[in-house]
């Protein structure tokens, strides 16, 4: 199985933690940003696969690096899938993720299976497929 690279920007250390361990678990290569400036640099330099992001950063927020990477001047990042991990769970909240360019939207606290499930469905299906 090929190993992904998954940008997972959030500046919470403990969510890092459980969603790197949960990851590291499936063989997933995680690499962390604390902000959203940083993880728009990371995302360059790594070229994820999956892309997770946090709505509540302490510089940009998630919503803004979401528009951002849709934007962007590489067409693979414009296209590599986003999914929003986010506490803001208010009426509306699932729409403004979406309308910013998130591909998906879950809530916190993280359940990681359904997480699994979430990134393995934008992995390339070949890899699933007995040699």
């Amino acid at each position: 199985m090929t190993a992904y690279n998954i940008l997972y920007i959030e500046d919470n250390p403990d969510n890092m933690r459980l969603v790197k361990r949960a990851l590291d678990a499936k063989g997933y290569v995680i690499h962390g940003a604390v902000d959203g400036q940083t993880g728009l640099d990371m995302a360059e330099s790594v070229m994820p696969t999956v892309i997770l992001l946090d709505i509540n950063l302490p510089d940009i927020d998630g919503y803004e690096v979401a528009r951002q990477l849709r934007k962007h001047r590489n067409s693979d990042l414009r296209h590599t899938p986003i999914i929003a991990i986010t506490a803001n769970t208010l009426k509306g909240d699932a729409e403004k993720a979406l309308d910013a360019g998130c591909d998906v939207y879950m809530s916190k606290p993280i359940n990681i299976r359904e997480l699994w499930a979430r990134i393995e469905a934008f992995l390339p299906s070949d890899d699933f497929l007995p040699n």
